[in-house]
C-alpha cells in the first residue's frame, strides 16, 4: 500500500511545498549543520534509505557529500534521478525497502538518513528494529545515522483531522493539497488530495489513498536505536522542519 501511495503522490510532490527548490537548500544546510556538530567533518559517504524525490539527497550533493539513495516508489526515484541529472549531479539511486537494505546496498556508508517521517511507516517495534539494524550495520565505526520524525508525544489524539498543504497558481489553474488524518488505534491512515482548479463549475480532484502510520514516539525510536547497537542517540527539536533523532556509534565524539 505504502508502494501504491507514493507511486501517485510523485507527480505532486514538490507541491507539498511552497517553494520545493528553496525547501532542498534550506533542509540540506540544516542537515550539514547537524552532521559537522554530532559526526565530524570526516563525513563524506552518505545513504538516503528514503529518497523520495530527493529532497535531502539532491541538497546534499549540491553541498560535496557522495550520495546514494534509495526509496520504495520506484515513481519518486525516477523524479529524483531526473532532477539529479538536470543539476549534473552523481548521485546513484535503486528502489528499496528499508527493511530490504542488504539486499541492494552492499557498502558501507559514513552516515545514513532517513528523513520526511519515513521510518514511522514500519508498523512495529521489530520492524523498526529491523531497519536500525540495517542502518547500524552499514555505517562505519565512526558514523551512524539520522532520522526526521513527527512529535507524536505532542501531537495529543488525532481522531479524524484536516491538514491543510498548499495552494499553487500554475497558469490557469490553481492546485490545492491537503490531507485527512484518520486515526486507527496506535496507527492512522492518511489520505490526500489534490485538487486542480481551472476556473470552472467543477474541479479535479485527485484522491491519495495508503499513507499509514504508527504514532511511534522520540523516547521510543531512541530506545530502539539503543537496541540496534548505537550506544548514544540525540533528540534535537530545533535543528529541522521535524524533530530530528540521531544514532551515534562513537559514543565519545557523541558526548563531545
Amino acid at each position: 500500500m505504502i508502494e501504491s501511495y507514493y507511486d501517485k503522490l510523485a507527480p505532486f510532490y514538490k507541491l507539498i511545498y511552497q517553494d520545493w527548490e528553496s525547501s532542498v537548500r534550506q533542509q540540506a544546510a540544516a542537515l550539514h549543520g547537524v552532521i559537522q556538530e554530532y559526526f565530524g567533518a570526516h563525513i563524506s559517504l552518505i545513504l538516503d534509505a528514503a529518497c523520495g524525490i530527493g529532497t535531502q539527497s539532491i541538497g546534499l550533493a549540491e553541498l560535496g557529500y557522495s550520495l546514494t539513495a534509495s526509496d520504495v516508489s520506484q515513481a519518486a526515484v525516477v523524479i529524483a534521478r531526473t532532477e539529479a541529472h538536470k543539476r549534473g549531479l552523481q548521485i546513484e539511486f535503486a528502489i528499496s525497502d528499508l527493511r530490504q537494505m542488504p539486499e541492494v546496498h552492499a557498502h558501507q556508508y559514513d552516515l545514513v538518513i532517513a528523513c520526511d517521517n519515513a521510518i514511522p511507516h514500519l508498523l512495529s517495534d521489530n520492524e523498526i528494529l529491523e531497519a536500525f539494524r540495517h542502518f547500524h550495520r552499514c555505517t562505519t565505526s565512526s558514523g551512524g545515522c539520522i532520522i526526521s520524525v513527527r512529535d507524536y508525544a505532542t501531537m495529543g489524539p488525532i481522531g479524524m483531522q484536516i491538514h491543510p498543504r498548499t495552494v499553487h497558481v500554475m497558469g490557469d489553474r490553481r492546485v490545492i493539497l491537503f490531507d485527512v488524518w484518520q486515526a486507527d488505534g496506535a496507527f492512522y491512515d492518511l489520505t490526500t488530495y489534490a485538487v486542480e482548479d481551472h476556473g470552472g463549475e467543477t474541479a479535479t480532484t485527485h484522491v491519495i489513498k495508503g499513507g499509514r502510520y504508527y504514532c511511534v514516539t522520540i523516547s521510543k525510536l531512541e530506545t530502539i536505536l539503543k537496541e540496534a547497537g548505537f550506544p548514544k542517540t540525540v533528540a534535537l527539536r530545533d535543528r529541522f522542519f521535524q524533530p530530528l533523532v540521531l544514532g551515534l556509534k562513537d559514543d565519545g565524539r557523541a558526548a563531545a
